[in-house]
């Protein structure tokens, strides 16, 4: 799993500028990110892909004011609705934006190109329809927060007994890397999400940074097929609830909205 899926880079900036707390500009340079570019494909009156800045305001005048996030697994459709064409695609690609106020969603296919050391990335978003229907799963923040804080503390234990806590030179790198992009700029989401959405975000984070650690560690003394069982098996709700978290997070801003004219 992704720490910063791409779909809620687009979600969390899109409804920034949906919102109008951020320029155009801005959110298409967030979202990119380090990739090269991102087009959108399949957009109602274009019949060739167009750039982020085009779709973005298309899709607000196609009726959308609001993104969330889904982050399905194999048997867990996490924040997605239908139909089957769209949860399928979704699923494949484990991750995808759903449109609030229009039924379309987005599900990105990821290009890579370039020599070893120099391996650059461009993003389709294909849009398709989608069912207007509550998202599965999705719990709210409060829920999210206490997960997590429970499933931080079981796994921990866990992992603790079989020797795989995320420790040795591989590991602290990749904690130093996220520490380093973590204080590089202070915004986990983008302007507009409440306090308590970038602290479930930044905790399931590092929750999922753990569980992938753990699943990369083959130095622990969890080397038998039983041993390998009970990681496995301590690992699977863990990463489920952080990315139930994710998803949480990310989708705070539309799910407030939803509340407040219901």
């Amino acid at each position: 799993m992704l720490l910063e899926p791409r779909s809620g880079r687009l979600a969390a900036w899109g409804n920034a500028l949906l919102a109008g707390l951020v320029s155009p500009d801005d959110a298409v340079l967030a979202i990119v990110g380090e990739d090269t570019v991102h087009r959108v494909e399949g957009l109602p009156g274009e019949s060739a892909p167009v750039g982020l800045t085009l779709a973005l305001g298309r899709l607000r005048t196609l009726g959308v004011t609001g993104l969330r996030v889904a982050l399905p697994a194999p048997g867990h459709p996490l924040g997605l609705s239908g139909p089957p064409e769209f949860n399928a695609r979704a699923l494949d690609a484990e991750e995808a934006v759903v449109c609030f106020g229009a039924a379309f969603g987005l599900v990105p296919e990821v290009y890579e190109a370039g020599p070893a050391g120099d391996v650059h990335a461009e993003v389709v978003w294909h849009v398709l329809p989608v069912r207007e229907a509550p998202p599965a799963d999705v719990p709210s923040l409060g829920e999210a927060e206490r997960e997590l804080a429970e499933a931080l503390r079981e796994a921990t234990q866990v992992l603790s007994k079989l020797d795989v806590a995320g420790s040795g030179p591989v590991a602290e790198a990749a904690i130093d890397a996220y520490r380093a992009r973590a204080e590089r700029g202070q915004e986990v989401l983008a302007p507009g999400y409440p306090p308590r959405a970038v602290r479930v975000l930044e905790l399931a984070q590092r929750v999922a940074l753990l569980v992938s650690l753990a699943y990369d560690d083959g130095q622990g003394a969890a080397v038998t097929s039983a041993e390998m069982a009970a990681r496995s098996e301590a690992l699977r709700p863990v990463e489920r609830t952080a990315r139930r978290a994710q998803v949480a997070a990310y989708n705070s801003i539309v799910e407030e909205r939803e509340r407040g004219a219901g």
